[in-house]
């Protein structure tokens, strides 16, 4: 089941509201579970909810699925080109989004001292770090991959699909060699090949490198044969991903 839950962004001055999906036998069994932390919480359940009609599937996903999760899903910021800004952790100019005031830094903050804390209070759940993962597509996936970096004391795992990691790689690779990353960590990477049209080409071995830098931790790229930039793409992947970091 999902419940929603109305949720205040302090630092960004903002509300939200969260999707979390917990098994539908979760009143009636006394266990405690992982969890998933993931951007873009409407787009994750619920076709009705999701920004073009179209959900990751992931409730139905995870009913059939032989593991028992907590997913907590983190409804962006939906007006103008605040999205960006809040999956965006550093100042930047890019050549096919334009100018991006960062505030990627300050929500993750928030995420892992106000909204993880919450989390763990009020729900069963493992709290440790080898039972705390995060995904994301999109700028999402861009913000899973830097979240894993900066705070690998808190999360164990990322799944990170369609990442948009070109809008600010000289940044990344300056906080990978800042940060520690425990060899335990594990990292999914994936693109489609249709979704940038020619330039996956490049896009491609590009996710490689960003797979080989955060060595020593454990990391698998997919190339999708015929993937595009949306949630029915990014659906279809929902078993990888969660065999990967889970099994």
């Amino acid at each position: 089941m999902i419940v929603k839950i109305p949720f205040r962004v302090d630092p960004l001055e903002r509300e939200t509201t969260l999707h979390v999906y917990v098994p539908d036998d979760y009143e009636q069994r006394d266990e405690r579970y992982p969890v998933m932390y993931m951007y873009d919480g409407h787009n994750l359940f619920d076709d009705g909810d999701a920004t073009y009609g179209k959900s990751w599937g992931l409730a139905a996903f995870l009913a059939r699925y032989d593991k028992p999760f907590l997913v907590v899903g983190i409804e962006c910021d939906h007006r103008g080109r605040n999205r960006l800004d809040e999956y965006c952790p550093y100042e930047v100019r890019s050549s096919i989004l334009g100018e991006i005031h960062g505030k990627g830094e300050l929500f993750m903050d928030w995420v892992v001292n106000t909204l993880k804390p919450y989390i763990d209070e009020n729900f069963r759940t493992y709290p440790d770090r080898e039972a705390t993962g995060i995904a994301g597509s999109s700028m999402g996936g861009l913000m899973a991959y830097y979240s894993v970096i900066r705070y690998n004391k808190v999360f164990s795992k990322a799944a990170c699909l369609s990442p948009s990691l070109m809008v600010c790689p000289e940044q990344l690779k300056h906080e990978i060699k800042e940060d520690w990353i425990h060899p335990d960590t594990r990292v999914y990477l994936s693109m489609g090949t249709k979704e940038f049209g020619s330039r996956h080409i490049q896009l491609f071995p590009y996710l490689d490198h960003f797979a080989q830098l955060v060595q020593p931790a454990m990391t698998k790229t997919h190339v999708v044969r015929d993937g595009e930039h949306n949630e029915a793409s990014w659906e279809q992947l929902n078993e990888e991903y969660f065999d990967y970091l889970w099994k």
